[in-house]
Parts: structure tokens; sequence; C-alpha cells
């Protein structure tokens, strides 16, 4: 078994002073914690991955392919492999769970 917690993950991301934590990497997925700040721009380009995204807080829109939705706390979109993605107007400092599926690199 391994445990995460928020708290710990993101003390770690914030001494590496990154926007990107990968804390996990198994076989057949990885996982990592995404930081953007309110009113910052996310310069992520299409992942070869599956991704699960999972808002753990703040408030953004993200836009998926031709699609926009607004995210909040609670929030889980899944981005297929290749689709462009990327949040904006955000409006509260983001924090989001990441789950590749099969493992980024």
């Amino acid at each position: 078994m391994k445990e995460f917690r928020l708290d710990a993950l993101e003390a770690e991301r914030v001494a590496y002073d990154g926007a990107y934590l990968r804390f996990l990497r198994e076989r057949n997925l990885s996982a990592g914690l995404y930081a953007l700040g309110a009113g910052q721009a996310d310069t992520q380009r299409p992942q070869a991955q599956d991704v699960l995204n999972f808002v753990v807080s703040g408030r953004a829109s993200l836009t998926v392919g031709g699609e926009t939705t607004t995210v909040a706390r609670g929030s889980v979109v899944y981005v297929p492999a290749g689709t462009p993605a990327r949040f904006h107007h955000i409006t509260e400092d983001l924090r989001v769970m990441v789950v590749f599926s099969p493992p980024e690199g």
C-alpha cells in the first residue's frame, strides 16, 4: 500500500519550486499534483496518455478540445490522449490531482 497526504504533497511541490510534482509511477499509471495560481497561464501541451484531472481546490475554466467547462473543488474531467487541454480564467489558486494512463515518461 502507498498512502499520500495532499498537504505533504503540496509542501514537497513548493519545496521543489515547480508547478507539477509527480508522486506516483506504477506499471499502468502515474499521478501528480499540478498547481496554478489565480491569473496564471497554463502552458501544458497535449499529453500522450489519457488523463484524469481531479480538482482538489480552486476555480477555473478548462477547455478540452473544443469544449469548455467551469471546474472547482470536486470536479473530475477526463482528457483523451492527444487532445489539447488547458486551464484558464483561474480565479482561485488551483490544485489538481492528475492521473495518467499509461504512466507519463
